[in-house]
């Protein structure tokens, strides 16, 4: 604002209004008209979102969302109801270069980082379609939020400024694939937000062949960066296990899973694999992860079966991917 001949404050009360939600400058009733029409006159504008395609379940109610952004590029977000309240769970890159083999995220790479504002709008853009109030976020739809860090660090900002939206920090979800030295400057700078590590195997052969990163940051290195978050943190770790019919999902991999996180703070959340045609997996069947999860709670490790929602729609875990381009 300095700039524009305008004291400090003046650029709080828009920050204020953009995170309540506003879409028009003439909306924010406390910006004298002289500004508005200054900002007007420079071309500055209110990067909005606007769903091309919704999706609504007809199990559960959830809604997937198509956002074509500026240059062209598309991604997903997904708003869930849950007793709790509302979450949305929104993208952080357009496509993901991890290269995952069970999700459809990462098919067809990665094609940019997306902007704090991109990642912002795609909750306000929810609450504007539904009407309803966002009280969790998940930052787990497409993309790996860590190779966007400083990205998803002023977003985490934003969602939380007592100026802005003040929702708190442990409404807030960040998922990983496991970069290690993000791990620990995660707990550093967001000590009360959730972190989740895509695990899916117990021993380093099977998760390199599932995930490529395992490669650089295999479990030797992943598990003890993980403990070290426990104890700088004192907040548990979740870590998300998905299973596929006939790769991970026996009870002697049940057996190495507990061995592997005896003792941490942690919880295991046990996805049955949601069907992405071009990967060729199986999900494993209700009755067996019911089984593997005995096995966790068994052998001492706290474990649940994720509720699917949106499956019908392809907004499940690891549905989620690259939409089209223009």
């Amino acid at each position: 604002m300095k700039d524009m001949n305008q004291p400090k404050f003046r650029a709080g009360q828009i920050f204020a209004w953009l995170c309540r939600g506003a879409d028009d400058f003439d909306k924010m009733t406390d910006v004298p008209a002289s500004l508005k029409e200054e900002l007007a006159a420079r071309k500055f504008r209110i990067g909005l979102l606007m769903p091309e395609k919704v999706q609504i379940s007809a199990l559960d109610g959830t809604r997937k969302y198509l956002f074509v952004l500026s240059d062209g590029n598309a991604i997903e977000s997904v708003f869930m109801k849950y007793k709790y309240g509302n979450t949305i769970c929104i993208s952080s890159q357009a496509g993901c270069r991890m290269g995952c083999r069970f999700c459809a995220s990462t098919i067809g790479g990665l094609k940019r980082n997306l902007t704090p504002g991109e990642m912002s709008e795609q909750v306000m853009a929810a609450e504007r379609n539904t009407g309803e109030k966002i009280n969790h976020i998940v930052i787990m739809g497409t993309g790996e939020p860590f190779d966007n860090y400083e990205n998803i660090s002023s977003f985490i900002r934003i969602m939380t400024h007592k100026s802005g939206r003040n929702m708190s920090m442990r409404n807030i979800t960040v998922s990983t694939c496991g970069i290690v030295p993000f791990i620990e400057k995660f707990a550093d700078d967001f000590p009360q937000v959730n972190l989740a590590i895509s695990l899916h195997a117990p021993d380093n052969e099977l998760r390199s062949s599932m995930m490529p990163v395992n490669k650089k940051y295999p479990l030797e290195e992943l598990i003890p960066a993980c403990r070290r978050y426990t104890r700088k943190t004192s907040r548990r770790v979740t870590f998300e296990y998905t299973l596929v019919k006939g790769l991970n999902d026996t009870d002697s991999h049940a057996v190495q899973l507990a061995e592997l996180l005896r003792g941490m703070l942690c919880h295991v959340n046990l996805i049955p694999l949601n069907k992405v045609e071009e990967t060729g997996f199986k999900t494993t069947g209700r009755k067996r992860a019911e089984e593997f999860c005995r096995i966790l709670q068994q052998n001492g490790i706290p474990s649940t079966i994720r509720r699917e929602l949106g499956d019908d729609i392809d907004a499940a875990c690891g549905q989620l991917r690259l939409g089209r381009k223009k």
